[in-house]
């Protein structure tokens, strides 16, 4: 929360301050975010706040392919809603539009691991978010399995 609420003026950024929720539903969204590059960021409702992590490239929507996910600071709920543009010389200036959202359900999730079921759009199906251990502190692997 406080990492989130230090990079933000919202004075002059239309996105959410922080709220947390304690009773939520399990939902998730991916918000294609054309910032200094685009890049799309995948976000789960968990322990009243949104986890979330940066994926350079599309998400995966079949089985086989692998994508790095870089885990980002924790946002709020509301977050999930957020569509804008984010002005120049803000953190993360550029425009957010959502590509994908849904339910899910955790099937498990251990500090190096979640086994999910996404029920998006696009996003359907089993996926996995596995602690890339090469990649250093915050990289990780998503993908959809059987």
């Amino acid at each position: 929360m406080v990492e989130y609420i230090k990079k933000r003026n919202f004075s002059k950024t239309p996105e959410p301050n922080w709220n947390i929720i304690e009773n939520h539903d399990y939902i998730f969204v991916v918000q294609e975010h054309n910032a200094s590059h685009l890049h799309w960021d995948f976000r789960l409702a968990l322990d009243g706040v949104l986890r979330s992590w940066a994926i350079p490239k599309e998400p995966p929507t079949e089985e086989g392919l692998k994508r790095l996910a870089i885990q980002t600071e924790d946002h709020p709920l509301e977050y999930a809603n957020f569509e804008g543009i984010i002005p120049e010389g803000e953190y993360g200036a550029g425009t957010v539009k959502i590509w994908d959202r849904g339910v899910f359900e955790l099937l498990e999730r251990t500090s190096t691991k979640y086994d999910i079921i996404l029920h998006g759009e696009k996003l359907k199906g089993k996926y996995h978010l596995i602690k890339f251990p090469k990649g250093g502190e915050n990289a990780w692997l998503f993908f959809k399995s059987h």
